[in-house]
């Protein structure tokens, strides 16, 4: 009885009808025809009350379930579907209140539903994550109601779901076609032009317009008395790091997502082309000290456990600790590496007080120092100042901007590789960082 009185619920038009039948009692004090004609409306009301009721909880004839996907890929929208049955021998109308995970902040979730008898119907809403971590989904609460609509009988569906939240592996995806070199000339990428090839040789093959005549080889060709060409293919089982720097300089929001999360994003989708490219792959992060090290590897199952580290990483408070790092580096990595190392630099006081520490790492590695623009800044650049005010804060931000230019010319001329890019346009451009290095033959 007590679950009985739980999942009961008046609707709305029970309430309107009560209201109107208050009203005629109000009347009939001053006019006596409408007593008697209103406690037939209430009996009526009371007889279509009990068979809606009669028909609601005559037998549990609804079935719902909420269908969620392995994971969730953090800042891209990630599709939740729902299944409704009607077991009833009639058409009802059904109203879905889901308890979404708190992180969203998401409180008016409502859909409303006509299901035809013996029917299932089936919709999706979409959700964006845009932090890492463990997500719990309540309850799916269903409101069940007839065409009479009196009375709405709710049902919950589902015990407490657990989803974790991945790095962006549908981003991840989209750019696994950058493994295929011939695709890179699609719009919107870099196309990148190969200055040189690295000397792991292939075959000798009969030469077609449009390859390098640098290569042809005049032995073969002699003998064949066609033109033929040495076939090079790019040196592999090079070991590549992604070195994420998780100190309070990342905590940047942009669009939503951390500096940190476009670089976890990013050395995601980067370490999957290069795994297809048969590099080993691996992964660091540290600010104070090294929170996590994966040793480079090119087994398939590496891009799991990437992503399994990438999962729980967070930002620090303290500031992060390059001559650390380098001492982890010379001891640990031993073997000549490409670096890619995602960090970020607001003032170019603070890029030469690391630039030691990246020198002496880019004499044993390859080290690529990936850092942000502040496109926030560019806001404020491109706005018209109204007063004194405003164009004080363009003066400063077109600083800022300055910096940023003089710290990437900066680490250049020390040797050091540069990328200096806006945050939704790192992933795609440190593909092709990778690809030209590799192109280059400079690992």
């Amino acid at each position: 009885m007590l679950n009985f009185f739980k999942s009961l619920y008046l609707n709305q038009r029970f309430f309107y009808a009560i209201f109107g039948i208050a009203l005629l009692f109000l009347f009939s004090y001053f006019f006596d025809f409408l007593y008697g004609f209103t406690w037939v409306l209430s009996l009526l009301l009371l007889l279509f009350f009990l068979a809606d009721l009669v028909s609601l909880y005559k037998k549990n004839r609804i079935n719902a379930e909420r269908i969620l996907p392995q994971k969730f890929s953090n800042s891209d929208e990630n599709d939740v579907e729902v299944s409704l049955a009607n077991n009833y021998g009639f058409s009802i109308y059904v109203e879905i209140i889901d308890e979404i995970p708190m992180q969203f902040q998401k409180r008016d979730f409502f859909k409303r539903l006509k299901i035809a008898a013996g029917a299932t119907e089936k919709f999706s809403y979409s959700l964006r994550p845009v932090e890492r971590g463990e997500y719990f989904f309540g309850k799916l609460n269903i409101y069940t109601y007839t065409k009479i609509g009196l009375a709405k009988r709710r049902s919950i569906f589902g015990a407490q779901q657990m989803l974790k939240v991945y790095p962006s592996f549908i981003q991840m995806k989209k750019l696994d076609f950058l493994a295929i070199d011939n695709r890179l000339s699609q719009a919107g990428l870099k196309k990148i032009r190969r200055i040189g090839h690295t000397m792991e040789f292939e075959q000798i093959k009969e030469y077609v317009p449009g390859d390098d005549i640098r290569t042809i080889n005049w032995k073969a060709t002699a003998k064949h008395g066609d033109l033929m060409v040495n076939q090079f293919q790019d040196e592999k089982a090079q070991p590549i790091y992604s070195i994420i720097d998780t100190g309070r300089v990342m905590k940047m929001p942009f669009n939503g997502l951390s500096l940190l999360d476009y670089a976890i994003n990013s050395s995601l989708a980067f370490s999957n082309i290069a795994l297809k490219k048969k590099d080993k792959v691996g992964l660091i992060s540290f600010s104070a000290k090294i929170e996590s090290i994966l040793k480079a590897n090119a087994k398939l199952s590496q891009l799991q456990q990437i992503m399994e580290r990438l999962y729980n990483i967070n930002t620090q408070f303290p500031d992060s600790d390059f001559n650390m790092l380098y001492s982890n580096l010379r001891k640990r990595i031993t073997q000549r590496s490409l670096l890619m190392l995602y960090t970020n630099f607001e003032h170019i006081s603070a890029l030469k007080r690391q630039l030691p520490y990246l020198q002496a790492i880019n004499k044993k590695h390859v080290l690529v120092v990936i850092f942000f623009e502040n496109t926030e800044l560019d806001k404020i650049i491109a706005s018209k100042p109204d007063n004194t005010t405003d164009m004080a804060h363009q003066v400063i931000a077109e600083s800022f901007t300055h910096d940023k230019k003089l710290m990437a010319a900066e680490l250049r001329k020390h040797g050091i590789n540069t990328l200096l890019t806006k945050p939704e346009d790192l992933s795609i451009n440190t593909i092709n960082k990778y690809l030209e290095i590799k192109a280059r033959g400079i690992l």
